[in-house]
C-alpha cells in the first residue's frame, strides 16, 4: 500500500444547527479549479463535461488575474491544515498558458501561511506539453496527471481531437517529457466500452510500455435519455459508449489478479490502495466515491461558480460565487453539507444490507440511476461489477492487511499466494479440458485456467469509432462548420 492517497482530515459535523451556525467545518477541502471551464482542444467521445459550455454560453472561458487572486486567497483562508492543494484541471488547463500559473504560484506566496506548503496539481490530456511547460513543472514540484486509455488502438477510439484524429502519439509525446524532465505524475486511464474488453492489454501497456508506478481506473459512465441523447444527470441509461457493470468489475479483477501476483509494492493503484484503506478500517479510503459520505470536493468554474462536486456542476448543485462569499462559508453551509450526508441518506436497502458496503458505500452518486431487485430507485449503475470485484479480492485484501498490521511488507503477499497456488498449478497440468478447474472456480478447465492465451493483438475497432463529441453551442458548431470548409477547400 501507498501513503500517496492519503485522506483528507474528516469534517467535525453536526446534524442539529441553531439558527444560521455552520453546518460542518471542514479542516481543509480537495476544489478542482477549472481555469477554461470545458473548453478542451480535443473532442473526446464519452467527455460529458463539454458539454457543460452550455452553462456558460458566449463566455470567453478565461478565469481572470482578479479571479485567480481570488480564488487562491479563499482557498488558503479555508485550509486549517498546513498543506494546500492547489489542483487544476478543465477541459484542458494548459490552454491558460503557462504565465497564469507562473502568477497562481507567485499568489500562493503571498497569501501563505507561515510553516503552510502547496502541492499543485494539474490533470491534462499532455497535447499541448513542451520542454517549457515539463521545466516549469519541475521548478515548482507540480504532480501531473496525464490521460492515457491504453494502447494507440485503445486510446484512439475515443480520445481524439475535434476533427476525429488519434492522440496516442502526442499523448505519449508529452508523457516522455514529463518523464525526461523527471515531473512527477500519474497516469488516468478512463475505462469504456471498449478498453474495458482488455483490461491486461491496458494494464501491462501503462505499466511497461507507459512506465508508469501510479495508476487510476475511472469507469466511463455516460448517462442518456431513452433516445440515447446525452442528458448527464437527468438520464436513466447509460451510453454506449460507457463500460457495462459487470464488464468493469471484470476489468478490475484482471487487473488485481495480475497486480497481487507480480506488483504489489511497485504499482499503486488508487482503487485498490482505497478499498485497502476500507478492509483495514481506516477513516477515510482516499477516494471520495469509496467514503460513507462526501462533500470536500468540490468544482471551481472560471467565473468564481462553486459547485458541490465536479460530477455536479449543474445549476441545481452550484453553491455560491467565491467572488461573493468565501469559500469556507460557501463549504460550511448546510447545502454542501447535505449534498454529502445524501452519499449516505439516498442509500436503498438493498445497498445498507449488502456485505461489501463497507468497500463501496454505493459508490459515487452521480452512477445512481437503476433500480434494485426488488424496485427500489438508487441503485449505482456498476453494482452488480463492484460486488464481483470486492468478493474477489476479499482473502488476498485480508492477507495484505494482516501483513501491513504486523510490520511486514505488503509485497510478501505475492510469495505467499504463489506457495498457495502452487500445488492446483501442479495438478493443472494433468487436468483434462472438460475436469473442474482445480483453482475452485466452478469453472470447467477449459474455461478458466485452461483456456487458450488471449491473443497479443487488439481486434479491429469498428469503423464508427474516432468520432469527435458534437458540439452544443453556437460557437462549437460554428467551429465545426469551418474545421469541414477548410478540409473539404
Amino acid at each position: 500500500m501507498s501513503e500517496q492517497a492519503s485522506p483528507l482530515p474528516l469534517p467535525k459535523s453536526r446534524t442539529h444547527l441553531p439558527e444560521g451556525e455552520r453546518a460542518w467545518s471542514p479542516e481543509a477541502v480537495h476544489i478542482l479549479a477549472k481555469p477554461t471551464g470545458a473548453i478542451c482542444n480535443l473532442g473526446c467521445s464519452y467527455c460529458f463535461f463539454l458539454d457543460k459550455e452550455l452553462l456558460y454560453e458566449g463566455d470567453q472561458f478565461r478565469m481572470s488575474d482578479e479571479m485567480l487572486d481570488e480564488y487562491i486567497k479563499s482557498l488558503i483562508d479555508q485550509h486549517k491544515v498546513p498543506q494546500v492543494n492547489i489542483a487544476w484541471q478543465g477541459g484542458e488547463p494548459t490552454l491558460m498558458g503557462l504565465d497564469f500559473y507562473r502568477k497562481s504560484i507567485e499568489i500562493a506566496q503571498k497569501y501563505k501561511k507561515p510553516a503552510m506548503s502547496f502541492l499543485h496539481t494539474m490533470q491534462t490530456n499532455g497535447t499541448l506539453l513542451n520542454d517549457e511547460w515539463c521545466e516549469f513543472f519541475a521548478e515548482n514540484n507540480f504532480l501531473i496527471g496525464i490521460s492515457i486509455d491504453g494502447p494507440r488502438e485503445l486510446h484512439d477510439a475515443y480520445r481524439v481531437n475535434k476533427r476525429g484524429e488519434g492522440t496516442f502519439d502526442k499523448v505519449m509525446r508529452g508523457l516522455r517529457l514529463l518523464q525526461k524532465h523527471k515531473v512527477e505524475y500519474n497516469v488516468l486511464t478512463t475505462v469504456n466500452h471498449m478498453n474495458g474488453s482488455y483490461p491486461l492489454e491496458v494494464y501491462r501497456f501503462l505499466r511497461d510500455e507507459a512506465g508508469t508506478d501510479w495508476m487510476q481506473f475511472i469507469p466511463v459512465v455516460e448517462r442518456v435519455d431513452e433516445h440515447g441523447n446525452p442528458a448527464d444527470l437527468r438520464g436513466n441509461h447509460a451510453s454506449e459508449r460507457s463500460v457495462g457493470a459487470k464488464q468493469f468489475g471484470n476489468f478490475l479483477i484482471t487487473v488485481f489478479d495480475e497486480w497481487v501476483r507480480n506488483d504489489v509494492g511497485s504499482v499503486f493503484v488508487q482503487t485498490f490502495e482505497a478499498s485497502g484503506r476500507n478492509w483495514a478500517g481506516m477513516e477515510s479510503s482516499g477516494m471520495c466515491v469509496f467514503n460513507e459520505t462526501c462533500g470536500a470536493g468540490l468544482a471551481l468554474e472560471h467565473n468564481g461558480d462553486l459547485y458541490s462536486c465536479d460530477h455536479f456542476v449543474d445549476p441545481e448543485f452550484k453553491i455560491g460565487n467565491i467572488a461573493d462569499t468565501s469559500i469556507d462559508e460557501l463549504v460550511s453551509g448546510q447545502q454542501q453539507y447535505q449534498f454529502g450526508q445524501d452519499k449516505l441518506t439516498d442509500l436503498p436497502q438493498y445497498c445498507l444490507d449488502c456485505d461489501v458496503r463497507f468497500a463501496c458505500h454505493g459508490e459515487c452518486p452521480k452512477n445512481r440511476f437503476i433500480t434494485t431487485p426488488d424496485g427500489e430507485p438508487g441503485l449505482n449503475y456498476l453494482c452488480a461489477g463492484f460486488k464481483d470485484f470486492f468478493h474477489h479480492i476479499d482473502r488476498p485484501m485480508r492477507t495484505i492487511i494482516d501483513l501491513i498490521q504486523s510490520g511486514q511488507e505488503a509485497s510478501l503477499v505475492m510469495d505467499m499466494l504463489a506457495r498457495q497456488e502452487q500445488p492446483w498449478a501442479e495438478a493443472l497440468q494433468t487436468a483434462g479440458r472438460n475436469d473442474p478447474c482445480p483453482c475452485d472456480s466452478g469453472r470447467k478447465v477449459k474455461h478458466c485456467h485452461g483456456a487458450p492465451a488471449r491473443p497479443d493483438a487488439i481486434k479491429p475497432l469498428p469503423d464508427q469509432l474516432g468520432t469527435p463529441r458534437d458540439p452544443v453551442t453556437a460557437r462549437g458548431i460554428r467551429a465545426a462548420a469551418t474545421r469541414n470548409d477548410r478540409d473539404l477547400g
